[in-house]
């Protein structure tokens, strides 16, 4: 399935690439770039050699897999099987009116899958920060991206016990899942910087959510092929279901193993390793130096907006289609492989565009298709397979796209040294912060009974997201990053 998806080519203005140019960082002539003061960028050793064009190019190929090992978890996981199948199980354990009393708090069944998302992702605001900062202080990524993938993947392998009204412990394995998830995309993300210069970022980062789409779409496939036919294979409904989520923690595990091998730690000068963790206060440290380039927090801020609406979209379109449009598992799972096929196209057709156009057009265009998208939703007929596979195909086009050029716009605005724990803030918008979609698609159902009200709710979220985007003069923010302003961005 990935062999169609190949490295990118240079082109104009696209040298310096790990196939065919100079390194990333480097000054044109195969050297890596001095800092204003003579020093050697990110505190390295003057004798301390770039990683020549075939390691760098092993280390890209590392870099794509971790794509393709942990997308399986968001799209069996989160888009697909368990929001409709942990209400069912909330439901299975709720009283006569519909309600499950976690803690004493009364609880619509069917907000509990949403409010599980929020949770993991409050949690998640708590680990990141201190994950990047740890990683940048020690150069010591590898080990903490392992330890991130393999919780993750072990609590997706547990949900396989997910039955009954154990809605609790799908909810806490939700939790830990997707927690997990979340620091290692801090830790994964970080690398973009070292493996693509930045002319090549918008490629590379596309078609590193190629990769994941292909993985996506392929374990789809055998998803559907058991979820269809499991009588034939001797199974209940529930027990298929629980076989494909935990299926996706054994991809995530057993594929993790690719970047784990490929990829390489930068060093860090044994003096500055003492400073490598100091908890809380490294946090606010994060935090008060990202004052310093208010333009990239302004970008954070847009960005952190318009995917809180493209994550609670992808979570919750399951649960929207099967409990307010009447449709099968069956259709669901056809319709996300849909998603996941033509957003292979999308993410590598709008990284072009990008080429032309420039990252930050072609997403204010992907937000205003998005608008349009949610509002279509709204008027979807119940029990329609065809326009629900429509709806798809648009979400599909454009979901790889905007995603995969938010990376790489952020990747500018980076300063160098500082890419996990800026990565970490990144995903704090990423992720981190998603949970007042969840939230507000929780509690408009909580208060309306309505799924369509949920649902038409998120237009807010990229609208204003639109609107915080445009503000942002991504040209002079790059330069205010002290990194090379690449010709259209």
């Amino acid at each position: 399935m990935t062999a169609g998806i190949t490295e990118p080519a240079d082109g104009p203005g696209d040298r310096g690439s790990a196939d065919g140019g100079d390194p990333p960082g480097s000054d044109g002539a195969g050297r890596a770039e001095a800092a204003p003061d003579g020093t050697e960028p990110n505190g390295a050793e003057p004798d301390k050699a770039e990683p020549d064009r075939a390691e760098l190019r092993r280390q890209r190929h590392g870099w794509y897999f971790y794509d393709f090992a942990c997308s399986v978890y968001s799209t069996t996981v989160i888009t697909v099987f368990l929001g409709p199948y942990l209400t069912e199980v909330a439901k299975a354990a709720a009283d006569a009116d519909g309600y499950v009393h976690p803690l004493g708090i009364p609880l619509r069944a069917g907000s509990v899958y949403a409010y599980a998302v929020s949770a993991s992702l409050v949690l998640a605001v708590v680990l990141m920060p201190l994950a990047g900062a740890w990683a940048d202080r020690t150069g010591r990524r590898k080990p903490l991206l392992a330890a991130a993938a393999y919780t993750g993947a072990g609590a997706t392998a547990a949900m396989f016990l997910l039955a009954g009204d154990r809605y609790l412990l799908g909810a806490f394995l939700l939790i830990v899942a997707n927690a997990s998830l979340a620091v290692s995309m801090v830790l994964y993300n970080a690398y973009l910087p070292e493996i693509a210069a930045p002319a090549e970022r918008d490629a590379v980062s596309s078609r590193g959510w190629a990769f994941g789409y292909t993985s996506g779409a392929l374990v789809l496939v055998l998803n559907l092929i058991l979820y269809g036919g499991h009588e034939r294979f001797g199974l209940s409904e529930s027990e298929a279901v629980r076989i494909c989520l935990a299926s996706a923690g054994l991809w995530w595990g057993a594929f993790t193993v690719i970047p784990l091998r490929r990829l390489r730690d930068r060093g860090i000068p044994a003096a500055e390793r003492g400073a490598a963790v100091s908890g809380p206060r490294q946090l606010l440290a994060v935090l008060k130096d990202m004052r310093r380039h208010p333009l990239t927090l302004s970008f954070l801020l847009a960005y952190l907006v318009y995917n809180d609406g493209i994550q609670t979209v992808i979570s919750q379109a399951s649960v929207y289609g099967k409990e307010e449009l009447g449709l099968g598992q069956t259709t669901l799972i056809v319709a996300v492989l849909l998603v996941q096929v033509l957003a292979v196209a999308g993410a590598l057709g709008m990284g072009r565009l990008a080429r032309t156009y420039g990252a930050r057009s072609t997403v204010l265009a992907s937000l205003a298709v998005w608008t349009l998208i949610l509002v279509a939703g709204y008027f979807l007929p119940a029990r329609a397979p065809a326009w629900f596979f429509a709806l798809a195909a648009a979400i599909g086009l454009v979901l790889g796209g905007s995603q995969a050029l938010s990376r790489s716009l952020f990747s500018h605005l980076v300063p160098r040294g500082k890419e996990a724990e800026y990565f970490a803030a990144y995903e704090l918008s990423d992720r981190g912060l998603s949970w007042l979609g969840p939230l507000v698609f929780g509690l408009a159902y909580q208060i309306t009974g309505s799924y369509r009200d949920a649902i038409v709710s998120l237009v807010a979220f990229f609208a204003l997201g639109f609107v915080l985007l445009a503000r942002v003069p991504i040209r002079r923010a790059v330069a205010a990053a002290g990194n090379p302003v690449p010709d259209r961005i």
